[in-house]
């Protein structure tokens, strides 16, 4: 009888050691499992979390003027089409080409991205010389903290742009080329004095070509425009109308959209959901005029 109890006491010291152990591979293959699910778990590759993966189709390149600035195909055309019409404007109450002030636009000021652009509406990065009276920003450039013009709105910078080319005498030999002709506009810039980089002219040059700008200089002189660069990143905005009427240019970008007839800001802002006085902020709009074919920010 007590051999029996010796027995069982044995037996149930033995089962509370084992239990207390932790689990283990019994088997080599098991092993191998836990092996592969550790290493797994330890290696799998974590996607940072609100990164934007530029897509396919849309090429990205820097523009170094006043600010380094990464910009986007895209972007770009988007900048064209929402200033084509004021650089045609000014094209024919100043005789600048189009080409030159949109491809100006897009160096200077990266697009309307860079520094300049987003703190002072200064598409041009023009200085501030000493017959400039109005608002101004200090910025680094060619010397540390320079002085820079500050602008209410971007369309008054493309005024100022202007009236800065035609009221300088430097610049006076420039309005003895053809209008159109923005290859000796590009150069005579250069030459003028209006940048320092000798590589200025084919930066202007490189953006008319690749964005086919001097369609608006045809626009605005009556002639007939033949595309340089047939596979050009971006298409205009009279191409994609033109090629289906029934086209809405908002297809294209859900946070422009183009105004047809009839629309007004009143109308447009309710489409949107928006107030008025918002439209015209994030358009940097003064009144309430606008034009068909205009791309309007809605988002």
């Amino acid at each position: 009888m007590i051999k029996k109890i010796v027995l069982l006491v044995v037996i149930l010291a033995l089962a509370s050691c084992s239990s207390s152990k932790p689990a283990i591979a019994t088997t080599k293959k098991a092993a191998a499992v836990q092996t592969r699910t550790a290493a797994a778990k330890k290696t799998a590759p974590v996607k940072p979390i609100g990164k934007n993966y530029p897509s396919t189709n849309n090429t990205t390149e820097v523009i170094q003027s006043t600010s380094k600035t990464v910009v986007t195909s895209d972007l770009i055309n988007n900048y064209v089409l929402q200033y084509k019409d004021i650089a045609m404007g000014n094209m024919k109450t100043y005789g600048i080409p189009a080409s030159i002030i949109l491809a100006q636009g897009i160096l200077e000021s990266g697009a309307g991205r860079g520094d300049l652009a987003l703190e002072a509406n200064n598409h041009f990065g023009i200085k501030c010389h000493k017959d400039w009276l109005g608002e101004s920003v200090r910025h680094d450039d060619d010397s540390a903290q320079e002085c820079f013009r500050k602008y209410p709105q971007a369309s008054e910078s493309y005024r100022d742009h202007a009236l800065f080319l035609v009221g300088k005498k430097r610049y006076e030999s420039l309005f003895t080329y053809e209008k159109d002709d923005y290859k000796a506009w590009a150069k005579g810039l250069r030459a003028c004095g209006y940048a320092t980089d000798p590589k200025y002219p084919d930066k202007l040059i490189s953006y008319i070509e690749r964005y086919n700008l001097h369609q608006y200089d045809c626009q605005v002189t009556g002639r007939n425009y033949v595309p340089i660069n047939t596979s050009s990143p971006t298409r205009s905005a009279s191409s994609v109308a033109n090629s289906d009427p029934k086209i809405n240019m908002n297809t294209y970008d859900p946070n422009l959209y183009e105004v047809q007839k009839g629309d007004t800001l009143y109308s447009i802002s309710k489409k949107f959901n928006l107030l008025v006085e918002d439209l015209k902020k994030k358009n940097n709009l003064t009144d309430n005029a606008i034009s068909i074919g205009q791309r309007l920010k809605v988002k």
